[in-house]
């Protein structure tokens, strides 16, 4: 069996445009780091000038140390890894920050019918998408003892701030909801300084508030969801909302001809097989948009369009044509998405 490898890091796929021609650009303040596994990216006005930008740039690193040294899966300290990592069923008491995400993360997973899941950490690591290593096509005995520690309402018991494991095997994987959550903690950090005009970009998952330099609405592009370029999709003008692509086109990899994506169907095991290339959400804020984007990705169009129907979630399905040779496809958003983009 012949291997073709083509993983890459997990990026999101918004970028921030128009900042040319800024007519505010001696207070504009452009801040960039590394957190997360990841980079992030902050645009915003000081309208009277009055800030510092190391000042500023420290209390952002300062507050994403702290959340990285709660809900990182790659730090060995961290408060979720030692969740992980412990066999008893003995309830935790969970910080502020964790509870808030987990609380989440569980009302996504209900109602996406179980298609969001922060439990199938060892189906990630299973399939070589997890920590530094070999992608690999597992067996089916693999796959099923790993479906059986997964789940939420099989692999975890949460109480209001306590989080217990059901059984000693249960892993909690935060990558679809922490970037996000991430985002939005930056952009507490920007509003505690006064700021009210930003965009934060975190991984690929934003939040924005109030107008750009131009006085619009911060205007975000989505990526077409081709790998051999980066044109756009289109552009939707946001203020006061967070935004999250899942596209499965750039962390993947391929045996004997068969491309297996990164996203994993929970109630499965396997990889997404549907034509949905991308999905992109627009939520209240960036870790919702970031949890619900992975969730309509692993439903799929037509599952995903029916629940945001029901659920009224702002969704854009971008989905690949079939019997094309080149790379073409189809855009399908919801009635909400309709609304705030018209």
């Amino acid at each position: 069996m012949t291997a073709s490898l083509k993983l890459h890091r997990r990026t999101f796929l918004a970028m921030t445009l128009a900042l040319a021609a800024c007519k505010n650009r001696a207070h504009l303040i452009e801040i960039t780091g590394l957190s997360m596994g990841t980079t992030y990216n902050v645009v915003a006005i000081d309208h009277d000038g009055a800030l510092d930008k190391p000042e500023v740039k420290k209390a952002i690193d300062v507050a994403l140390a702290d959340i990285t040294a709660k809900l990182s899966n790659w730090d060995n300290r961290s408060e979720i890894t030692q969740f992980n990592v412990a066999s008893t069923g003995t309830p935790q008491v969970m910080s502020p920050e964790l509870s808030r995400v987990m609380t989440a993360a569980a009302q996504v997973h209900q109602a996406s019918e179980g298609r969001f899941d922060t439990t199938i950490g060892g189906l990630i690591e299973l399939w070589g998408f997890g920590a530094p290593g070999s992608a690999t096509v597992p067996n089916s005995d693999a796959i099923a003892q790993a479906l059986e520690t997964s789940g939420h309402q099989n692999a975890l018991r949460l109480n209001g701030d306590q989080i217990a494991k059901r059984n000693a095997q249960a892993q909690v994987y935060l990558a679809g909801i922490g970037k996000g959550f991430g985002a939005d903690h930056i952009a507490q950090v920007l509003e505690s300084f006064g700021l009210t005009d930003y965009m934060v970009e975190i991984g690929g998952d934003l939040y924005t508030s109030g107008r750009n330099p131009d006085g619009l609405a911060w205007q975000i592009g989505i990526e077409a969801p081709n790998p051999a370029d980066r044109t756009l999709a289109g552009v939707v003008g946001l203020s006061g909302m967070g935004l999250a692509t899942s596209g499965d086109y750039r962390n993947y990899f391929e045996v004997d001809g068969q491309r297996f994506s990164h996203l994993i169907d929970p109630a499965t095991g396997h990889p997404v097989t549907h034509a949905t290339a991308s999905a992109t959400v627009l939520a209240d804020n960036a870790m919702l948009a970031d949890a619900w984007s992975t969730a309509m990705h692993v439903l799929g169009r037509e599952k995903g369009l029916e629940i945001a129907t029901a659920q009224n979630i702002a969704v854009q399905f971008i989905e690949r044509r079939p019997g094309v040779e080149q790379p073409a496809f189809d855009t399908y958003v919801s009635p909400r998405f309709e609304a705030l983009t018209a």
